[in-house]
């Protein structure tokens, strides 16, 4: 069944909206009929890649998702078709979407939203911090833990006996030498190089607040979105003795072979970068993104967050959900965590009066900006 047979609903402020060249719906409901292979169209030329073998299956999504999204078949509030349209957008173009937007309205959960949707599997998650490195996004190589291990001083870190097998199924590989210091046991592939093995269908790669980041990492970020690929230079180096080698990857328990020392993605990955607008980007990683700055929830979405998360909950908070939205209004914005912490408290019973339950609502939804 083509695409344009499905029927497709967004809403603004409630009123549905069809769009037949949409593939993510923008309900976080897992597509009951559709396998995204049979209907995610070829890339453009300029940005398909032609990576090696292909890796089976990712694993399935985790609880992460569940913590965010709450169980599947809750009730849900479809997004914006604005919002909708950039996130098809990037995913047809295959080019990483920029969102943007004050903390805590739930950018990040975009990423996971449309994993589910779509059946891309476990999200993939890169934290950032002034400190991090593309390096620590690809790779992380452990020089010391190899040394020691090929004298015999430390214990090795092989894949041999009780390891997990590869993800494409290779062998565990014999130690050599008895040390089993083979150099792929002491590389572990990050959340980034992870979504660019070459896997059929595109990982979902969450970048989250690269705001954060040292000045030069978006610019770092360049060449490895444009080209799709890296290298690992321990495994350049060692490929002449050493041409394939097993690697840990960002998934629990997983390991896949890279040959030659270079990895290059097939389906290029759905990557979600956050930014909480703290500075600005250069130019030339903007031109490469498609960008979405994201509104405040609705009070019809915070309903269904609600609904989502609590069972049986439906309809019973829509008071303190419109006092939560006036009250982040005229605030200047608060997180969406806030209007859960609250709900839970209430659905906990915690609540004696109505004097000593807007004290601990005050002390809940105080402002993000840290004034007292």
């Amino acid at each position: 069944m083509s695409r344009a047979q499905h029927p497709v609903d967004g809403s603004r402020n409630g009123g549905p909206v069809s769009r037949s060249w949409w593939i993510y719906r923008g309900t976080g409901q897992p597509l009951p009929d559709i396998r995204l292979a049979d209907v995610l169209p070829p890339p453009p030329g300029w940005r398909a890649f032609d990576g090696g073998p292909v890796l089976p299956p990712v694993p399935a999504e985790s609880a992460e998702t569940d913590r965010r999204l709450g169980s599947v078949g809750r009730t849900t509030s479809r997004q914006d078709p604005h919002d909708i349209d950039m996130i098809n957008t990037a995913l047809l173009l295959r080019r990483p979407l920029l969102v943007t937007g004050r903390p805590g309205i739930g950018k990040s959960t975009l990423a996971y939203l449309v994993a589910r949707e779509l059946g891309l599997g476990r999200v993939l998650h890169w934290g950032i911090t002034s400190r991090s490195t593309l390096r620590a996004g690809l790779y992380e190589y452990d020089a010391i833990g190899r040394a020691q291990a090929s004298l015999g001083r430390g214990p090795a870190a092989p894949l041999g006996d009780g390891t997990p097998e590869a993800a494409d199924g290779t062998p565990p590989a014999a130690p050599e030498g008895g040390t089993g210091a083979r150099i792929g046991d002491f590389v572990r592939l990050g959340p980034l190089g992870t979504a660019l093995l070459p896997y059929e269908l595109p990982r979902v790669l969450l970048i989250d607040e690269l705001d954060k980041s040292d000045i030069d990492l978006p610019s770092d970020l360049l060449h490895v979105l444009e080209n799709g690929s890296y290298d690992i230079p321990e495994l350049v180096r060692a490929r002449h003795h050493e041409s394939s080698a097993r690697v840990f990857t960002d998934d629990p328990d997983t390991t896949v072979t890279v040959t030659d020392g270079r990895v290059r993605c097939r389906a290029f990955p759905f990557v979600v970068i956050t930014s909480n607008g703290e500075r600005q980007f250069p130019p030339a990683f903007l031109r490469r993104c498609v960008r979405l700055d994201v509104s405040p929830p609705r009070e019809d979405q915070l309903a269904a967050m609600i609904a989502a998360h609590f069972r049986d909950q439906e309809g019973r908070h829509d008071e303190m959900i419109r006092a939560f939205v006036e009250r982040s209004r005229q605030s200047g914005g608060l997180a969406t965590d806030q209007l859960l912490n609250a709900v839970f408290l209430r659905t906990a019973g915690v609540r004696e009066d109505e004097e000593s339950w807007g004290e601990l609502l005050e002390a809940l939804w105080r402002e993000l900006s840290g004034a007292p």
